[in-house]
């Protein structure tokens, strides 16, 4: 048991620390993903070594103190995303239709051919603003028939597992198709106009992840969520960053995108709302996002059905009042002298290579 324990406990200090380590190469931050399987892993790791190893030697004791420290540091990381912590997103049950906007963001999977599926969902829950991923041509050409309840899109097929489509209730104006960092690598920045007449700004992205067969780090990544986050701070409408983002919610780049674009994040206080992987119940991870403006208050947030693709839709339905950008503005979180400076040298990181 004590030769099990070690490198058990190996392991889970390995890919706790490995994320601490600034750098870009994947091998640091794919392992900032599962915070909630590494805390599991110390939880077990503690109930093995008092049930069968306590009282031990002196480095396996040493192990124990040092995986009862990792766990507390963890579970003070995970804290914020569950319901024991405040709501950094206000809740409402007042809906005034004309300033409501409900948004379904999904990743399809592109090699998924339930289309059928994917509408199902879609027409079921009825979203104002609809933004697809992973969408390629043949996804293009079987999700039309939406056409006809959201007669405004801006559809962007590219076979390369990132093609966006996004359907819209409401009109969209001033609609651009850029290419920040990447070249095969979209991103949609569009204003969607409420039926109140109030212009929202909107931001659809999915960078690379930093993962071996598709980018060894996470330079680019990390470089169109901070690029982004520049434009949503300076922008004076209301705002809303969706898509999938590659990156989870509690990790430093997230926490770096939300201090420098000064939006909101309505998981936290709420609950993981784990979006990827749908096959793997035991690798979960919150992946998709809706990060937005204080000028919103959240009405619901939800995971809906999975129609065989390897992410979750998931369904944020947001109340905009003025007010709400003063009552909100205290639960921005606020960037430091340090997090400029870094974020400023991933902004202009080179990623010609």
């Amino acid at each position: 048991m004590e030769i099990t324990l070690y490198i058990l406990g190996s392991l889970t200090l390995i890919f706790s620390i490995l994320p601490l380590i600034r750098q870009d190469f994947w091998t640091f931050r794919v392992f900032e993903y599962p915070r909630i399987q590494k805390l599991a892993l110390a939880i077990l790791w503690l109930l093995l070594y008092f049930l069968f190893a306590f009282p031990a030697g002196i480095w396996l004791n040493f192990m124990a103190v040092a995986i009862a420290i990792t766990a507390i540091c963890l579970l003070f990381q995970i804290l914020p995303f569950t319901p024991l912590a405040k709501k950094q997103v206000l809740g409402t049950k007042e809906t005034d239709e004309d300033n409501s906007l409900a948004v379904m963001i999904s990743n399809v999977y592109e090699d998924n051919d339930n289309y059928q599926g994917c509408i199902q969902v879609v027409k079921s829950n009825n979203a104002d603003l609809v933004l697809l991923l992973e969408t390629d041509h043949q996804w293009a050409k079987k999700t039309e028939v939406l056409d006809q309840d959201y007669p405004h899109q801006i559809k962007v097929p590219i076979d390369n597992t990132y093609g966006m489509l996004m359907f819209s209730k409401y009109p969209l104006k001033d609609s651009k198709v850029e290419y920040l960092v990447e070249e095969e690598i979209p991103s949609i920045h569009t204003k969607i106009e409420l039926p109140s007449g109030q212009l929202v700004q909107v931001y659809a992205v999915h960078p690379t992840p930093p993962v071996p067969n598709e980018n060894p780090r996470s330079t680019e990544r990390d470089k169109e969520l901070l690029l982004v986050a520049e434009r949503a701070k300076n922008c004076e409408l209301p705002v809303i960053v969706i898509g999938d983002l590659n990156d989870v919610a509690w990790s430093y780049t997230t926490d770096l995108f939300l201090k420098m674009s000064k939006l909101l994040d309505p998981r936290r206080g709420r609950g993981f709302y784990n979006t990827f992987h749908a096959k793997h119940p035991l690798m979960q991870f919150p992946l998709d996002h809706a990060f937005i403006s204080a000028h919103f208050k959240l009405i619901s947030l939800r995971k809906l059905d999975n129609f065989n693709s390897d992410h979750y839709p998931i369904f944020v339905h947001l109340q905009y009042a003025p007010q709400n950008e003063d009552q909100q503005e205290d639960n921005q979180l606020e960037a430091t002298a340090e997090d400029k400076e870094v974020a400023q040298e991933k902004k202009t990181a080179d990623t010609s290579d």
